[in-house]
Parts: C-alpha cells; sequence; structure tokens
C-alpha cells in the first residue's frame, strides 16, 4: 500500500487564470475562501448552476469557483467542457447580475483553475467538491470539504470523506435532485463558521500529519514502494 499519490503540477499552460486566481486569494484573509470545484468533466443543469450561483451569495461567504459549460439535459452528467473561441463566454450561464453584486464576495473563473495551489492556500478554507478520488485526496490534506457526488464512485467517495473519515459535510438534494439555494447557503455556512468546523478541521490535520508521516524516508508507503521494488529486481523469469 502506497499513497497519498497526489499530482503537485498540471498540463494546463492557462498561466492567465493561475495568476488571477492564486493574486486573488493573496487579497483575502486566512481560511476565508470556499473552493468550488466538480473536475474535470462534471457539469450541472442550468437550473442547478442558478441555484449554486445563489446559494454562495445567500451565504454571504467568500468563494473561489470554476465554472463549466451547463449539461443541458435533466440529470448531471459526465461530459468534457469545451466551449467557443472565448471561454469568458461561460458567465453568460451565470444569473443576471450576480457577478456584479458579489464582486467583492467571490470570483468565478472559466474552465479550469490550479487546484493544488488553490487547497494549498492559507485563504482557502473549504472545499466543495464532486469527491472524485483525486479532489478528495488533495483535500484530505488540508482543507475541510463539503461533499456533491455526480455520478459513478464520487457517491461511494462522499460517504467515505462524511461518514467514515469525517471531514466535510454534505448537500441534500430535493426530490428532483436540485441542491436548493437554502441548502446550499446553510452547509456553506456551517462549513465556514458552524461548530462542527473545528472537529473537521481537527480531523484533516490528523490525515495530513499521518499522510506526511506515510511519505517520510522511513515511512510506510516509503518502505512498501522499497520493498515491492526489491520484489521484483530478485524476480527471476
Amino acid at each position: 500500500m502506497v499513497g497519498p499519490i497526489i499530482q503537485n503540477g498540471s498540463n494546463n499552460n492557462d498561466k492567465r487564470n493561475e495568476s488571477v486566481c492564486l493574486n486573488w486569494l493573496e487579497s483575502q484573509t486566512p481560511n476565508s475562501v470556499l473552493y468550488v470545484c466538480f473536475g474535470s468533466g462534471g457539469t450541472l443543469s442550468q437550473q442547478q448552476i442558478n441555484e449554486l450561483a445563489l446559494g454562495l451569495e445567500l451565504s454571504n461567504q467568500k468563494f473561489l469557483w470554476v465554472l463549466r459549460e451547463p449539461n443541458n439535459s435533466k440529470d448531471v452528467d459526465y461530459k468534457r467542457a469545451t466551449i467557443g473561441n472565448d471561454d469568458n463566454d461561460l458567465l453568460k450561464y451565470l444569473p443576471h447580475g450576480f457577478l456584479e453584486r458579489t464582486k467583492e464576495q467571490g470570483l468565478v473563473v472559466p474552465l479550469w483553475a490550479p487546484q493544488t495551489k488553490i487547497l494549498s492556500h492559507t485563504s482557502t478554507g473549504g472545499f466543495l467538491t464532486h469527491c472524485g478520488w483525486n479532489s478528495a485526496l488533495e483535500s484530505i490534506v488540508g482543507v475541510p470539504m463539503i461533499t456533491w457526488p455526480l455520478f459513478g464512485e464520487q457517491r461511494m467517495n462522499a460517504a467515505l470523506l462524511t461518514e467514515g473519515l469525517k471531514v466535510g459535510l454534505k448537500i441534500k438534494f430535493n426530490e428532483n435532485g436540485i441542491a436548493e439555494i437554502d441548502e446550499i447557503a446553510k452547509v456553506v455556512r456551517d462549513l465556514m463558521l458552524g461548530e462542527e468546523r473545528s472537529g473537521i478541521q481537527q480531523r484533516i490535520e490528523e490525515l495530513k500529519d499521518a499522510a506526511a508521516c506515510a511519505l517520510a524516508e522511513e515511512g510506510s508507503s516509503t518502505r512498501a514502494l522499497s520493498e515491492f521494488g526489491t520484489r521484483i529486481e530478485n524476480l527471476s523469469f
């Protein structure tokens, strides 16, 4: 057993988004920003984008949101987000007046952001995530979560994070599978300001320390990988 295996860099060369995100985070207070991202392929319906936007606004908490093109079917789906000539065209999918009303509260960037750098930044205090395993690992070593699984194994990952490890809070959906404005605002405030935050943060810190120990020179992951290499070397074919 080895891990956690976390990608520290990215093949994405969008340095513009990277500088915008990190410069904005530098101007925020520690642990004040909720990072919102549904991974490289997760999309929401237009209705759900509207509810999420207005829920973030109602929460009155700082946010950094990676926005993707909506999926026009009723259900959330897996889809590689693509857009026309200008990524900023994505901003047209936000509710009317949202960007102006929240210009002091949040930042919305199209398609991509430097996730590992954002999650390790001192201003980032929470992560609203689709619970893909890479994102879960990147968050588990430092940031409390709100779980919003979309498909596949993400629901199992969400259960592990909220009910097993107890390092996140879960969003509740209505009978139509939509997370509504008030529910989103409540869970965001609970994560960023609520009584449960301190316990979640303590458990996150314990996991972070355990991960560091596993990856240390004499750690369990380092030793396991070394032992595996030795066994391969000693095999006779």
